[in-house]
């Protein structure tokens, strides 16, 4: 398999060097770090995730604070108890972004992480648990627990809080290919463990965590 030592090579080059590379690259938070974000944080980010799929961020970032207000600054209990009328309202108020199954997504949502607070404590203790080498086994958790965190949406999540993961843009997927070292589709679990393996052996190698080894490989190709 391709060191990634020469991924990384490719990739200063194309940036201008080390220091140009390296001020593109994200850090993620430590496990501490996220067992303290408070549980309303992560389902407002969550679901902000999930209005962001297939619309301008700028836009749906531009609404949130009415989101906030509207859904009780997403404390998750007072979501949780939300009835049909509540939710029909909501999806019909010109300040939110007017999509129903999303709408009603926040409430399934917050019933899906009441679940993992009662169990663990808080979500965040539940996320930070989570070890690099388990990530895909994370996305499909995910997945399988809250409503609308299919596809890239469960990933994109856990960048957008800080939980070290690698994403697979188009960008990422083609420099596997170009590389050598995964071809074909990603969204089987076979696949998605195969290339699990391609990123935890780049990580031991380069001691560099998940999202960086990410970002470089897309960096890494024209």
């Amino acid at each position: 398999m391709t060191e990634f030592s020469v991924v990384e090579k490719r990739a200063r080059e194309r940036v201008g060097g080390v220091d140009a590379l390296e001020s593109r690259l994200i850090r993620p938070e430590p496990p501490e770090s996220l067992a303290m974000i408070g549980d309303d944080r992560y389902l407002s980010v969550m679901n902000r995730r999930i209005f962001r799929a297939g619309l301008t961020h700028r836009l749906v970032d531009a609404r949130w604070p009415a989101f906030e207000i509207a859904f009780a600054d997403f404390n998750v209990d007072t979501v949780a108890a939300f009835d049909d009328t509540d939710l029909q309202r909501l999806a019909r108020d010109e300040a939110l972004i007017r999509h129903r199954k999303k709408i009603f997504a926040v409430r399934d949502n917050a019933i899906a992480m009441q679940a993992i607070i009662a169990e663990f404590g808080s979500f965040g203790v539940w996320l930070a648990d989570w070890a690099e080498d388990e990530t895909v086994e994370l996305w499909l958790e995910l997945r399988t627990r809250f409503t609308q965190l299919g596809g890239n949406s469960a990933p994109a999540f856990l960048r957008m809080c800080g939980k070290d993961t690698f994403l697979l843009t188009n960008w990422v997927v083609r420099a596997l290919d170009e590389w050598g070292v995964y071809r074909g589709r990603t969204s089987s679990r076979a696949a998605l463990m195969q290339i699990q393996r391609v990123f935890d052996t780049w990580h031991q190698e380069s001691e560099r965590p998940l999202c960086q080894l990410s970002q470089i490989l897309a960096l890494s190709i024209d």
